[in-house]
């Protein structure tokens, strides 16, 4: 699996497992969502990606977006 998948995956089960916490559990999760969106908003203007560090360190494979 190459880090751009893994980063892909991992912010969409970030928002999943926050929208289902927030309609279930609390509304204060969607604040996690929120975070979520403005890191990839952020990721994409700027490159830095921290989840893309740390599936880097994990052995993750180079993809196009995370080198």
């Amino acid at each position: 699996m190459t880090i751009d998948k893994a980063v892909l995956m991992f912010a969409g089960f970030l928002v999943l497992i926050s929208l289902a916490l927030g309609i279930y559990h609390s509304h204060y999760w969607f604040l996690l969502t929120a975070f979520a969106g403005l890191n990839m908003v952020q990721a994409s203007i700027t490159g830095f990606c921290p989840a893309a560090i740390a599936f880097k360190k994990l052995g993750c494979k180079a993809g196009v977006a995370f080198k």
